[in-house]
Parts: structure tokens; sequence; C-alpha cells
């Protein structure tokens, strides 16, 4: 409740003083003015304005505002509430490493900096004998990604594009078993511009060969089989488009090919891919399982024992380890990865519905809403729809610089799934690797603007775009 409260006391000429006070929820006060009422009105607000005019303008105002924060509220704790409190994963999240300290008791489990560990004896190694072989905190975090992505191992790499560059390896440059041919990838066609630009320089070099497909069309889905592939490499929700991809079709029709699955959106919070028939899910941990933009790192979690031991002998072969104290940070935020996507998916979720008919908008990317084209798959397939929206903006480049540029709480900025909100120009920044012509296939236009929505206010996030947006129509 918002109450107006004007005091007016009578000064020795006849002028009446006033403090104009504002008091709102929970027993908050501040003060607007303090000093002669006609001197603040006439500065304020023209000569001739009365405390009495100034009052009712200034309550309808505030009432007006009120409402508006009330209904984002509303719609805000509506989507709270879709995130169950029983997600799979949500104790093993929390529990990882906890409590397993046998030398001291530590509930914490401490960072093993060290690069190298002693042999037992001569020819005895012990479990961990040099880090970039194995060491004992990245083994922590392995072990809870693969637990929470259904997996049989996984290796934790140094970035998220080593994890690509280690997946590769594995499966298409060094193939368990020799073929007179080269290897060959299908990969979706709006994937991550880092992954892009590399598929497509080593297929240049003729490493392998690649076949750049829309993959949430199920006729390209079916025909998957026809083309004899090592490796099918999705993202879904794809980046930036948000396409919506079926694993479990993709698995089925793709024969021999394993499926690797980018999971980085979505984290394995919200959608395990291994359950769908993948058979390897990536991630760049930088993002959401780390989720605080203070590390970087990618991890491949394998379905099978024998694909998690290849990966980590080429791993250990490459020297693609991740440090272990980065691999400390992202078990730190592995803990509190369900608490924050509970937020960042309700966040999501009534910022889209708020933006979808903004008339400076043209189109809006957003699994969550029921005018998405792949929602019910997403609905189906996930657990939630992420915290990624992308939006299209009527008059283009233009319109995305002056947008950027009105924003006080999205920083302009590559990465996403942090708790802090970012907006990035995929066009210029997240996707410059791709040529003109390869973005627009992708459908990657110059008015787009990526916003990863971070755990912010909901009410702060809604206003800072909706004064952005403002501004962008006014100046149109």
């Amino acid at each position: 409740m918002i109450i107006l409260l004007v005091i007016l006391t009578q000064g020795a000429n006849s002028c009446s003083n006033h403090a104009i006070m504002v008091a709102g929820d929970e027993g908050k006060a501040f003060a607007l003015h303090a000093g002669p009422a006609s001197t603040y009105m006439a500065s304020r607000f023209g000569a001739g304005t009365s405390v009495s005019s100034f009052v009712s303008s200034s309550a309808r105002r505030l009432m007006m505002g009120e409402r508006k924060r009330r209904s984002v509220m509303s719609e805000y704790s509506a989507n709270l509430g879709h995130i169950h409190p029983s997600i799979p994963g949500r104790t093993s999240a929390v529990r990882a490493g906890i409590g397993q300290d046998t030398a001291q008791g530590a509930i914490v489990p401490p960072i093993y900096l060290s690069s190298n560990f002693s042999f037992a004896k001569f020819g005895q190694p012990r479990t961990y004998d040099y880090t970039r072989s194995g060491n004992p905190t990245r083994a922590e975090l392995e072990k809870a990604l693969a637990e929470l992505e259904g997996g049989q191992g996984a290796s934790c790499t140094s970035s998220g594009m080593s994890a690509v560059t280690l997946a590769l390896h594995t499966f298409v440059l060094h193939r368990e078993h020799k073929h007179p041919r080269l290897g060959r990838v299908v990969a979706q066609h709006d994937c991550y511009g880092g992954t892009h630009r590399l598929l497509t320089s080593l297929a240049e070099q003729g490493l392998f060969e690649l076949t750049l497909l829309d993959l949430s069309d199920p006729a390209n889905v079916a025909k998957l089989s026809e083309l004899n592939a090592d490796l099918v490499w999705l993202e879904t929700p794809s980046n930036p488009l948000l396409r919506v991809i079926d694993i479990a079709a993709v698995s089925k029709t793709s024969g021999r090919a394993r499926v690797l699955v980018d999971n980085t959106f979505l984290s394995p919070a919200l959608q395990n891919p291994i359950t769908l028939g993948a058979d390897l899910v990536l991630h760049s941990t930088t993002k959401s399982i780390n989720g605080h933009s203070d590390v970087v790192g990618g991890a491949l979690v394998a379905k099978s024992k024998e694909d998690a031991e290849r990966v980590a002998w080429w791993c250990n072969c490459l020297g693609v380890g991740q440090a272990p104290f980065d691999g400390f940070l992202v078990l730190r935020g592995l803990r509190t990865l369900h608490a924050r996507w509970s937020i960042h998916e309700a966040n999501a979720r009534t910022l889209a519905e708020r933006l979808a008919h903004n008339p400076s908008i043209s189109a809006i990317h957003y699994p969550g809403l029921a005018t998405h084209p792949g929602h019910e798959l997403a609905r189906c397939q996930q657990r939630g729809y992420g915290a990624i929206i992308s939006i299209e903006l009527k008059g283009g480049r233009d319109a995305a610089k002056h947008l950027v540029e009105q924003l006080q709480l999205f920083a302009l900025a590559e990465s996403l799934g942090g708790v802090e909100s970012l907006v990035a120009h995929p066009a210029t920044m997240t996707h410059a690797a791709m040529d003109e012509e390869a973005r627009i296939h992708a459908g990657i236009t110059d008015g787009m603007l990526r916003l990863s929505v971070g755990i912010e206010a909901i009410e702060d996030l809604v206003a800072d775009l909706e004064s952005g947006l403002d501004s962008l129509r006014q100046a149109a």
C-alpha cells in the first residue's frame, strides 16, 4: 500500500512549509521534499501548482506504479510455482563432495593444488600421480556431473571449447576403428559461434566431412540415418534462436552415430539428454553450472563406461583437463544450481510474457511461450524453459544499439547463465565468426539481442527493459 502524506505548518509569512513523505510496503518511508511548498511547486511543476493538485497527481502516479509492480510480482509468483521442489539431482548437487574428508573432517572438500603425488612404493603409483592425468578436486566435480547427467563418467576441461575439441578428437578424428573414409559430423546449423567456427575450420582443412542442418525440422531428422555420420551434434535449445530439437527422435534415427547434446543452456537441473537417448552431454561449465562468471571450464559426460574411459584417455593425452582451483569454483557453483535456476526460470518466464506484445519487438524467441514452435516439445523433454530470451527489434542494428545503450541492469557482454543479467548482440559478438550468409541461413538478424536473465528482482529487470524499449519507441 502506498500512502502519500503532506505535513503543513504555518510560517511567519503565511507561506506554508511542508514535508512530503511517501510511505510504502513494509513500513518503508522516504522524503520527497521539505521546505516552502510554493517554492517546490513552482520549481518542480511550474507556477500556480497547488499542494492539493500535486498530492492528487502524485498519488495517481504512485498507485499506477504500484499496480504495475504488483502485476509483475503476481506473474513472477505464478512462474516461480512452476519449479518443482523435488527436481532430480537437487540433493546430489548440494551434497557434492560434502563431508567426505577423512583426514581432517572438513565439510567442504579441500583444494588439491599439487601438480604431482608421491608413489606409495617403487613401481606402485597411488590413485593420482600427476594432475594433468587426474586430480582429487577435479574428480569430485567429474563424479558429481556424471551423476547429475546420468552418465558413467565425465571429464572436466579447461574451457567449453576444449570440451568441444575433446569430443571431436575422441569420436571423429580418432575413431575406435580405422576407416578408409573421413569421419563425418552432422551439426545443428545455428549452433554456438565458437563451435561453428571450429567445425567449419577443421572441415575446410579436410579433417572430416561436415553437414549443417536445421535439426528442429523433423524432415531433416528423418534422413539422419542416410548420412552415415560418426557424430551428431545438437544444441537444444539452440543458441541464440532457442530452437528445440527432439533428442529422442534424433537418437533413434542417427544410426551408428553417437549423439552429443550441448546442454549448456539448460544444465542438468532442467534437462538430462542421456535419459532421452543421447550418448554424450557437453557443458560449458563457465555458464549455468558455475553461475558466477568467475571461472572458465567445460565438461564432457559419457553414457557408457567405455566412452567415458576413451574421453578420459584423450583428455589426459591432449592436456585439456581443468585446473584444480577452477574445478573447486565450479563445484561450489554446482551446489547452488537448483536454487539459482528456480529464480532464473521464474524471472525469464515473467520477462518473456511481458515482452511478448511490446510494439518495438518484431519477434521473441523463448520456448516457455505457448506461441513458440517448440513449446510442446520443450514441455515434454525439459523440466523448464531456461533463462535465455532472444528478441528481434524493429529497426535492425540501430535499434539494437539504441536499446543496449539505455539498459542499466543488462551488461553488454559475452557469456550467459550467471547470476547477473547480460545482453549480447549475436551478429557482432557470439556469432561474429559466422559469415553473413551462414548467419542469415541460421536466422540471426542484425536486430537480434540475446538476453541472459539473472536473479535480480524481477520488477527491476522489467522496469529496465521497458524503460529502454519506451526510449526506443520514442526515438523511432
